[in-house]
């Protein structure tokens, strides 16, 4: 069974009108097109051999379902939710991998590293996000206005929160503002005064890595958000308050936000003193 391009498109269009966001849909779009290219001249029962597939070809339990929830939720999409694939059963790890744990001092080399560079919109914009929590599509609602409260209302999927911005920050967004001429609006702009994109942003912070001394694998933008939380955490200890203030449904989602590195992990066994 050939899944034509047109069924897609309307499934794409009914993702926007569910209100997902652009890069939810383009990864949607992506495994669904790649369920599509696998299946060819299949038919749609044999839909669950393409976890084996996956598993075969070298992809992660954790990528798997994740590929496999886009493709369920466009099976549903067709109606054949008879033909949805189960899940790989896999267990939650205790610790992140050190590969991707962005410490405090690295964040503090990237910083110094846009200062030096002159590249100050990056280094305000790292600052905002770990200090605020705030994700990378929620950088819009950094505005002069908000600056001046010291805070404003984000409205995302149709929730509503509020963040704080810090005294130090809220004067450093100001004189930036102030010095770039912006009198009203959102805070970090393009040279042509257009909003910054998610690649942008995440290709500013890749460029300056090597200079930094950081590993890539560490360096994009929902990582200042971890590094929020995990300081945040370690400040107050109430993680339904830190649900709250990163704007999760569930505290489980939270609890991801507060693994350790794997090497933080093994110091922790290593102070039970269970081995004699």
């Amino acid at each position: 069974m050939k899944i034509k391009r047109e069924t897609i498109r309307r499934f794409s269009a009914m993702l926007s009108t569910e209100g997902r966001s652009k890069g939810t849909i383009e990864k949607y779009l992506r495994d669904v097109r790649a369920f599509a290219a696998w299946l060819d001249d299949l038919e749609l029962e044999e839909a669950s051999s393409w976890r084996e597939y996956l598993l075969e070809r070298g992809y992660a339990p954790v990528t798997v379902n994740s590929m496999l929830s886009a493709v369920n939720r466009f099976l549903r999409f067709l109606g054949r939710e008879d033909c949805k694939i189960k899940f790989l059963r896999v267990q939650r790890k205790a610790f992140r991998e050190e590969s991707r744990e962005l410490t405090k001092a690295e964040y503090q080399r990237l910083l110094d590293t846009a200062r030096e560079t002159g590249q100050e919109r990056l280094e305000l914009l790292m600052e905002t996000i770990c200090a605020t929590g705030i994700r990378v599509s929620e950088v819009r609602y950094i505005t002069v206005e908000a600056a001046n409260r010291a805070g404003t209302d984000i409205n995302l999927k149709g929730k509503i929160r509020s963040i704080l911005l810090p005294n130090k920050l809220r004067r450093k967004l100001l004189k930036y503002a102030k010095k770039n001429k912006i009198a009203s609006g959102e805070i970090f702009l393009t040279g042509s005064g257009k909003r910054m994109s998610r690649g942008q942003i995440w290709r500013e912070m890749k460029a300056i890595c090597k200079k930094a001394g950081v590993e890539e694998s560490k360096v994009f933008p929902h990582n200042l958000r971890h590094l929020f939380a995990t300081t945040f955490y370690k400040v107050c200890k109430d993680i339904v308050k830190l649900a709250d203030v990163l704007g999760h449904s569930s505290i489980n989602t939270t609890r991801i936000y507060l693994m350790t590195s794997g090497a933080e992990h093994a110091r922790q066994l290593e102070k039970l003193g269970l081995v004699t």
